[in-house]
């Protein structure tokens, strides 16, 4: 039946330009359209340069998915074959996914709201599930609402931020240049760097994998995916860690306590038995966990829950809500909690969220045994070890300078201006060796006009805006001043007591000519908002995105394989699958 109908679509196609009963949606440049658009007034202008390009494409067309390789165009019975193998085959399979509904944030007035303020998120779960999706064949349209958190997307990757110094846990490094998909705004990026810590230099750690053995798991990209991502952390585990292993289905089990971690094959072994049935006393299983890691708790180590789940919690507490408040006197025990998701078609990705950010743990999804590698073996010090914890951010704009600003993600991360200096709001965590991204849309001060000094607010800038006022050549000057400070709060992980550090930044972290980091951190960015179904794409394009990619030596296979995907998605919308079919 499948079959039939992607041959159904395929002719519509053919007979009227366009793919009927794709419907209403956005298009590759972020703009509404009908649905009713041909493909010939569709098709990039510069389709030559994107797919027959000679660095890009192999003579045998499509490749395996490895990143890097690109394609070429195929047609008549073979490219409608190759469209039909394309098309998502969970098509009539019930979807019952769940995320998180947030309000994305427009542009704030200096004036009316100088102070930015936001907690550290260096969760990436929300960039894997979108591969994920763009995988299976999904278009930009029919992502979810919910499931993009662009912030999680930028911070997926890494970047040649400057190093931490003296006693300062992170380094930080900001730039600023014309923003690519608004010409009215200038772009800001703000990076934070830890220092990478060799496992065998870390602390020893006290880890309880917390892992789902319900019913739901029984799928080969959960338990058994699951089973060989925490096989591979067991080989990296050394004889001053304690390992323990907690399940829950219907009911929790004890498999393993306090296990020295050069155990490799006894871990394996226990994981390995694992078989999945009944329901998820998800709740129950958390308890335990806890009531485990403190019987095992290291002083002065890494005390750590491994969750590992669907998060499809259907006994005992499952709103969020629940779990919420059941982790957040949990977290209080100094153990932190990490969360990996895996699976498709039920995934809970709000629940899955909720409890890593309220357990002062990271979030990853895990959709590949090249992901489980990445996060628990590539990157295991920065996935288990914390070096901050309750990590805020907040940005004071000069009014002489900066009209408007935006926030580019943080959404579900935004705080009131009084929490940065309230030590018992929760905030984020930084890891060993992650880097954390945050990106402003500035708007920039346009000639002054009669304004009241009452509107001011009594901030560090007020006084210099108030100068500014009675300036003849207000704009020129203001140029010379600060266009903003950067204060950050945070903790060390056994400490309650916040830090604080500033970072002025003037007009000497402007460049015409941004780097590299800048250009692929902006790119995703773009390609972000599109994802997410931003209502500020401006001039965002997946074209765009391809074209400045293009551009860049990407030699990191992660960034390559984001090309990799950018293609995948001008493969699959309907105008490149028609001309593929048809050409």
């Amino acid at each position: 039946m499948r079959k039939r109908l992607v041959a159904m679509i395929l002719s519509a196609a053919f007979v009227l330009g366009a793919l009927s009963g794709c419907g209403a949606g956005r298009n590759l440049n972020g703009s509404k359209d009908s649905g009713n658009a041909t493909a010939e007034t569709e098709a990039p202008t510069d389709e030559s340069a994107l797919w027959n390009d000679s660095a890009d494409v192999t003579d045998e067309g499509y490749d395996d998915g490895t990143a890097g390789e690109g394609y070429i165009a195929k047609s008549g019975a073979e490219g409608a074959s190759y469209a039909e193998s394309c098309y998502r085959t969970d098509e009539f399979i019930e979807n019952t996914e769940e995320y998180s509904k947030w309000n994305e944030k427009g542009f704030s007035s200096v004036l009316n709201q100088s102070l930015s303020t936001f907690a550290a998120d260096v969760d990436t779960a929300s960039y894997s599930n979108l591969r994920r999706m763009i995988l299976d064949g999904y278009l930009l349209d029919e992502i979810p609402e919910g499931a993009v958190r662009v912030e999680e997307m930028i911070n997926y990757f890494t970047y040649d931020y400057k190093e931490p110094e003296g006693s300062e846990p992170f380094g930080v490094t900001t730039v600023i240049s014309r923003c690519p998909w608004n010409e009215e705004a200038q772009l800001l990026t703000i990076g934070l760097k830890t220092q990478k810590i060799d496992y065998a230099d870390a602390p020893a750690s006290n880890l309880v994998f917390l892992l789902d053995v319900s019913g739901s798991m029984g799928d080969d990209d959960k338990l058994p995916l699951l089973q060989d991502a925490f096989s591979l952390l067991a080989e990296n585990l050394t004889d001053k860690d304690r390992i323990s292993i907690v399940t829950y289905a219907s009911e929790d089990k004890v498999v393993l306590e306090g296990v020295s971690g050069d155990r490799t094959s006894k871990i394996k072994r226990a994981l390995n038995a694992l078989r999945p049935s009944g329901g998820t006393y998800g709740s129950k299983g958390i308890e335990t966990a806890y009531r485990i890691a403190e019987e095992n708790f290291i002083e002065g180590g890494n005390n750590r829950i491994i969750l590992a789940t669907d998060g499809d919690l259907n006994i005992g507490m499952t709103t969020e809500e629940e779990l919420e408040a059941l982790i957040s006197e949990k977290k209080e025990s100094g153990i932190f909690l990490s969360v990996l998701g895996f699976g498709t078609g039920n995934i809970k990705d709000n629940k899955m969220e909720t409890l890593a950010d309220k357990g002062n743990g990271n979030y990853a999804y895990i959709d590949s045994f090249w992901e489980a590698k990445k996060v628990l073996q590539t990157e295991m010090t920065a996935t288990l070890l914390t070096i901050c914890k309750d990590v805020k951010f907040q940005v004071e704009f000069n009014p002489a300078v900066v009209e408007q600003y935006r926030l580019i993600g943080y959404e579900n991360r935004a705080m009131d201006r009084k929490d940065f200096d309230d030590d018992a709001k929760d905030a984020g965590e930084i890891g060993a060796g992650h880097s954390v991204t945050a990106m402003y849309e500035l708007i920039l001060k346009k000639p002054l006009g009669a304004m009241s000094e009452s509107e001011i607010e009594d901030l560090k800038y007020s006084d210099k805006y108030k100068e500014e006022l009675s300036a003849s050549d207000a704009d020129s000057k203001a140029m010379e001043e600060e266009w903003l400070t950067i204060s950050i709060r945070y903790k060390k992980p056994a400490e309650n007591t916040s830090n604080l550090l500033q970072y002025p930044v003037d007009y000497d972290s402007y460049t015409y000519e941004p780097g590299e980091d800048f250009k692929f951190a902006a790119a995703v960015a773009e390609f972000g908002l599109l994802a997410s179904h931003s209502a500020y794409p401006e001039d965002a394009s997946v074209e765009h995105v391809l074209s400045v990619l293009k551009g860049m030596e990407l030699e990191d296979e992660y960034k390559a394989e984001f090309e990799d995907l950018v293609r995948k998605i001008l493969l699959f919308n309907r105008k490149v699958v028609f001309s593929f079919a048809y050409e």
